[in-house]
């Protein structure tokens, strides 16, 4: 049982974590719209969203980077379930938005047939 004096340290990689979880979510979010974009044949808007959808993900990479390069100068961090968590997250997110630029390629070229 922890005293009423004692402090919990935070762990400094929640703060990247939710970093990592924001920028993903949000290429995520951009993705869906480059497909209802493309169901609309609207593939300017559909390229655009992409666009912003790696962007996302660019963001999020570099909080991830920022961390394992540290690790590898000799930083030290605490296990964070939370760090775990966000970098599966983009791991998943970064396949979806790569599938999502297929799909859209692969049905504007049925399109254009």
């Amino acid at each position: 049982m922890m005293e009423e004096t004692e402090v919990l340290e935070e762990n400094e990689l929640i703060p990247v974590s939710m970093q990592i979880i924001l920028h993903a979510g949000n290429g995520r979010t951009k993705a869906q719209e480059a497909i209802q974009f493309a169901k609309l044949k609207d593939f300017e808007s559909a390229r655009a969203a992409l666009k912003e959808a790696k962007y996302n993900i660019v963001l999020a990479h570099r909080s991830q980077t920022e961390v394992i390069q540290n690790e590898a100068a000799g930083k030290s961090y605490q296990p964070c379930l939370l760090f775990t968590h966000a970098q599966d997250h983009l791991m998943t997110i970064t396949s979806e938005v790569n599938m999502t630029r297929d799909l859209v390629d692969l049905f504007e070229l049925a399109l254009s047939k």
